[in-house]
């Protein structure tokens, strides 16, 4: 009985320094892997945060560029007939689009299909307007209507998204 008690006095604060050691090394790998995660976290937020930035610029562009009266600027041409530039117009959108949608990786699902209905719905502006005139006559027709229905829309998608744009750039900042 003696031999046992002996035993325990040696085991026993062995056990004690044993389980102290291991929570108290156990607590520091713990809070040192944190803290590594932490620093990923931040290099990685470093690195993408100009990327998200530079998506949310090419999305505001690409809605100023398939804006009624700037798309019209850029795209009508002496000689066309309205059938013509409202091919040119559509195709002028699409490819527009075609071209930044890639930053949809970088935006929330729900303004990228803010995005979307706003590119849907100046073509169809584009479309219904086409469809009331004669194909055939000068694209200056297609012109005056487009951008007078445009300016009849109360708060035009377009708007609608480029303020969501602006909210979640915001959202980045706070």
């Amino acid at each position: 009985m003696t031999g046992i008690l002996e035993i325990s006095k040696y085991i026993l604060p062995s056990l004690v320094v044993f389980a102290t050691a291991y929570f108290v090394i156990k607590a520091f790998f713990k809070r040192d892997e944190q803290k590594r995660k932490q620093e990923i976290f931040l290099n990685n937020q470093k690195e993408i945060t100009p990327i998200r930035l530079q998506a949310y610029e090419r999305l505001i562009i690409f809605l100023e560029r398939i804006h009624p009266e700037s798309l019209i600027v850029r795209e009508n041409v002496v000689g066309l007939n309205n059938q013509q530039l409202q091919q040119k117009l559509v195709a002028a959108i699409r490819t527009e689009f075609e071209h930044n949608l890639s930053q949809q990786m970088y935006v929330s699902g729900e303004l990228w299909k803010q995005i979307k209905a706003a590119k849907e719905n100046i073509i169809q502006l584009i479309n219904s307007e086409a469809s009331q005139l004669i194909p055939t006559d000068s694209s200056l027709g297609l012109s005056k209507a487009v951008i007078e229905s445009h300016m009849q829309i109360q708060n035009p998608e377009i708007d609608k998204s480029i303020a969501s744009l602006k909210n979640e750039v915001g959202t980045i900042w706070n």
